[in-house]
């Protein structure tokens, strides 16, 4: 690995910076969760699933080529699935607080789900109704449960200008659209799924990855899915 130091290390990957001044991302094996019980959406480690890592990059790997196909541009330069690794380009998180960490996270819902309905379900009177694509914005703050934070707010304190707003959001759905159309053609629905957005030479970017790790999917009958079952519908 030439790579000369590690700058972060995460809940689901490692980060190296390399020589060539592009980073280094080392998918991991970590899950997160809460009560035992597996959660993509979860902030807490609770285990590890061998062979997870690798199959998050696989799948990251086939989005973002999707993505690509789309002419929706990310920060990725090669992967090594053999490894566990993929190279991207140093990209600057949109959001981040003022000591230069935190970030946001970009979610999409195509219908009501978890923590949606926990807020709102005296006002949801069809959990089946569609949400078209609804997004919505956290800040990457594990201490306060990655509260959400409206566009007024993100615009007010200065976190994303009015035009970087509308591109990530704009960027959010194209992005939710394609995964939720492979999804389908698998007899698969995607219930919601979250992505990060960052700047590489001022351009507006997917950063970080597409997987199962950052998605729910339910099958035919309503069943959430595991991420391992996921990776083999879609992978194989």
């Amino acid at each position: 690995m030439n790579t000369s130091e590690k700058i972060y290390s995460g809940k689901t990957k490692d980060l190296y910076a390399l020589a060539n001044g592009n980073i280094l991302l080392v998918f991991k094996d970590d899950v997160t969760g809460a009560d035992g019980v597996i959660d993509p959406g979860a902030n807490t480690v609770i285990g590890q699933v061998e062979g997870k890592g690798r199959k998050s990059l696989a799948m990251t790997d086939y989005f973002f080529k999707r993505l690509h196909a789309a002419d929706i541009p990310t920060h990725t330069v090669g992967v090594d699935l053999e490894q566990g690794t993929m190279e991207v380009r140093r990209a600057e998180p949109l959001g981040k607080d003022i000591s230069g960490k935190g970030g946001l996270e970009f979610i999409c819902r195509t219908r009501p789900w978890g923590s949606f309905v926990r807020r709102y379900q005296q006002y949801i009177r069809d959990t089946e109704a569609r949400l078209d694509y609804l997004v919505e914005i956290t800040v990457k703050d594990d201490e306060r449960g990655d509260p959400l934070i409206n566009d007024d707010t993100l615009v007010a304190i200065g976190l994303l200008s009015p035009a970087h707003l509308e591109q990530a959001k704009e960027l959010t759905r194209r992005v939710c659209r394609i995964v939720e159309a492979d999804l389908r053609d698998k007899d698969l629905i995607l219930i919601d799924m979250k992505i990060e957005i960052g700047l590489v030479d001022g351009q507006v970017v997917v950063i970080d990855e597409v997987s199962a790790d950052a998605m729910r999917v339910m099958d035919a009958a309503g069943k959430v899915l595991e991420h391992a079952t996921v990776y083999e519908k879609l992978i194989g």
